[in-house]
């Protein structure tokens, strides 16, 4: 791929975003525990976070469809910025909620940040800068848990400091040195309608009214409704609910790693942090190779149906192993391959949107993409009642209902061409 200096920079905001982000996550909890925080309250604190962000991030995308993707992309990191702040500063339980619930609502930066993304590429090239982008967050997530545990030894609020001075200085990469992508963008797709009219006939916008109807979209009003119509939608609505499953499955599948290393494997929790940095590291080396593996294989729908398969195999060997060699290879096996779920699932969305709604519809998949990640530890928790080999083939389920919906992705594909 050629150099994309503007690529690159989004990918430090994006890296500089996600480890403030991984750098809290972990401390959460023994932080909390000063003001109150039990077993049972921070879940409650962690689903404040996911509904506000289900609200909120398809309003951020909307946003950015009408006012740019600078300037939401700066506020969205201003406001990541302000929640960690109060969070250090923190004097009590109703305050930690405060800050979670702030940075919930200005936390549609990963759905701003694709949009931007999908502006600028063309469909050949969309699914390797999503791929470039996916890894630069998970680069962020798997090194800011390392960097967390490094300041807590400062004191716990130390680590809330520097999160909030690295989320101000993305928003400041964000505000001087990203170039706005989507008026330009507009404007080169408004040139090419004229040149050929049918140029968005293999959309799920397809059948949309003429141009003058068309040129006042940029007006609309946002309504929470695009939460149900988006889904709706043929290609996109598959594509979204295919996403929320394999998102469940992915973080019941967390809760299962957690607690199965700890009861069976009695590892510790330096070797737990090292087992899952290299099961964010598969994911990012897949997700580099994403150039490559578009060109082997042209289909996206394809792409995403093998990786899930073998996803499926690797989580359902993980629920059997009792070995932590074997363990810990299914574990990578599936990280591996799980690395292409959100850049294919991306790019197929933004393939079949609107240029004027690419922020809000990602947003949207953003939102249940949370959903996702609020219901599979809710899941995982009611199963290990049983086992905690019951999470895994949990886990495997959900994969299971993600690799039969491609299929119907595929079919709803091939229907819209």
């Amino acid at each position: 791929m050629k150099i994309d200096k503007h690529l690159w920079i989004l990918v430090l905001v994006c890296v500089i975003n996600s480890m403030g982000f991984g750098i809290i996550v972990p401390l959460l909890y023994s932080y909390g525990k000063k003001f109150g925080l039990n077993e049972q309250t921070i879940g409650i604190l962690t689903a404040t976070f996911s509904v506000a962000q289900f609200f909120a991030t398809p309003l951020m995308g909307a946003l950015s469809d009408k006012w740019g993707r600078k300037p939401l992309l700066a506020i969205s990191l201003a406001g990541t910025c302000a929640s960690f702040l109060m969070f250090a500063m923190a004097q009590n339980l109703v305050m930690l909620f405060a800050a979670r619930l702030l940075d919930g609502i200005t936390g549609g930066n990963i759905s701003v940040a694709q949009a931007m993304v999908s502006d600028t590429s063309t469909p050949e090239d969309r699914a390797k800068k999503f791929g470039i982008l996916s890894s630069a967050f998970g680069f962020g997530f798997v090194i800011g848990p390392a960097i967390g545990g490094l300041l807590s030894k400062l004191g716990l609020q130390a680590p809330f400091y520097f999160a909030a001075g690295i989320a101000l200085i993305g928003s400041l990469c964000a505000t001087f040195l990203l170039k706005e992508t989507h008026g330009k963008v507009e404007a080169g797709n408004k040139n090419q309608e004229t040149r050929n009219g049918n140029s968005f006939k293999n959309k799920d916008t397809h059948n949309r009214k003429p141009t003058t109807e068309n040129s006042q979209k940029s007006k609309r009003k946002f309504t929470f409704a695009s939460l149900i119509t988006a889904i709706k939608m043929p290609v996109i609505g598959t594509a979204v609910i295919t996403g929320f499953f394999l998102t469940m499955a992915q973080f019941t599948m967390i809760v299962g790693f957690q607690t199965f290393s700890v009861d069976k494997l009695k590892l510790t929790p330096s070797q737990i942090g090292l087992i899952y940095a290299g099961f964010g590291i598969t994911g990012i080396l897949m997700q580099l190779c994403v150039p490559l593996i578009t060109k082997l294989i042209k289909s996206r729908t394809v792409i995403l149906l093998l990786s899930t398969l073998v996803c499926l195999v690797a989580m359902l060997l993980t629920g059997l192993v009792s070995a932590v060699f074997i363990f810990i290879a299914c574990m990578y096996i599936y990280g591996l391959f799980n690395g292409l779920r959100n850049p294919m699932l991306n790019a197929i969305i933004a393939d079949h949107n609107d240029d004027d709604m690419q922020g809000e519809i990602l947003g949207v998949n953003q939102s249940y993409a949370s959903v996702g990640q609020t219901l599979g530890p809710i899941a995982a928790g009611l199963v290990t009642a049983i086992s905690v080999n019951t999470t895994f083939f949990l886990s495997a389920f959900f994969i299971l209902i993600g690799f039969l919906l491609t299929f119907r992705l595929k079919s709803k594909e091939q229907q819209t061409a």
